[in-house]
């Protein structure tokens, strides 16, 4: 035997680690650490959201306001938003636990759809130069709104049908 015979084809192997797989490696640790730190974050900006809205709707029941419409479409604003927070924590979440793909879109899409009904609900055609950009900005919402259901209803029909078939 010679000592052709005895050398891998290709040539010698590679080290187990190259410095690139090292450096990837730390860069994903470095990643979920982050991601840890975002979804502590979003539970930290819930709870102050959370208190926040509590103190509003205290403060207003003292001062008798709590009857204004539009106070309660602000505490319901608040409430859209403090959801909004919420899915994007499961969202953070679910990227750190590695979960499925068909979850993760799941949930943004959940997102997006809580934030299209928060700006439906604050909607006010007075915050508008004039009635066509108004106009313009209401059929985008519902042109995103009507979307987003249809992403929903896709991706839930796809989920029945992959469980039908399972």
């Amino acid at each position: 035997m010679d000592n052709e015979e005895t050398e891998p084809v290709g040539g010698a192997l590679s080290p187990a680690e190259s410095f690139d797989e090292r450096i990837l490696g730390a860069s994903e640790h470095l990643l979920r650490y982050v991601e840890v730190i975002a979804a502590v974050v979003l539970v930290l900006l819930f709870a102050i959201g959370v208190f926040d809205l509590g103190l509003q709707i205290f403060e207003s029941a003292l001062s008798g306001s709590i009857t204004d419409p539009l106070v309660v479409v602000g505490f319901i604003d608040t409430a859209l938003l403090l959801f909004i927070i919420v899915e994007v924590y499961q969202t953070v979440v679910a990227y750190t636990q590695e979960s499925e793909t068909r979850r993760i879109v799941r949930l943004v899409i959940y997102t997006g759809v809580i934030a299209m009904v928060r700006k439906a609900i604050i909607f006010r055609t007075g915050e508008y130069a004039d009635e066509g950009a108004a106009l313009m900005a209401a059929g985008s919402y519902t042109l995103i709104i009507l979307g987003l259901a249809a992403l929903l209803i896709v991706e839930r029909r796809t989920r029945q049908l992959d469980t039908a078939g399972s």
